[in-house]
Order: structure tokens, then C-alpha cells, then sequence
């Protein structure tokens, strides 16, 4: 977590990118350390992106079972 709605994202490409929780999710969703988001990369600054979505550690554990994680 950096403060506010920004965290810091190691993503699946090697690239470790400033995040941006959406104002969709903000308040819904707690984000922790070790969770599995999703993010898009910003197209005009690729050392940021937005968060999408984050998996609960069922959807996790259903992922890794059926091989669409390592």
C-alpha cells in the first residue's frame, strides 16, 4: 500500500507498476498484500496501471486446480 487508492503491483510480466484502485471497487473490495488482481497497464505510462478486479482465495484455489495458474 503507498496511501490513498495507489498500491504497488508486481505484475505476471516481470514489470513492478504503480496501481490505481478504480473508484468502482475503492470501497467494496479490501486489497491485501498477496492477492491476485487484475490490472490493465496504463497505454501512455506502462510503470502504472489500474486495478480491476481482485480474486478471493476460493477463486484462487479454483484457478490453480483447473491450470490457468502457476
Amino acid at each position: 500500500m503507498m496511501g490513498a487508492n495507489h498500491i504497488r503491483v508486481r505484475c505476471d510480466d516481470g514489470v513492478t507498476r504503480m496501481g490505481r484502485i478504480k473508484g468502482k471497487i475503492k470501497k467494496r473490495v479490501w486489497i491485501r498484500e498477496g492477492d491476485v488482481l487484475i490490472v490493465t497497464p496504463w497505454s501512455f505510462q506502462d510503470e502504472k496501471c489500474d486495478i480491476f478486479y481482485r480474486y478471493t482465495q476460493a477463486q484462487i484455489h479454483w484457478l490453480k486446480v483447473n491450470n490457468y495458474l502457476s
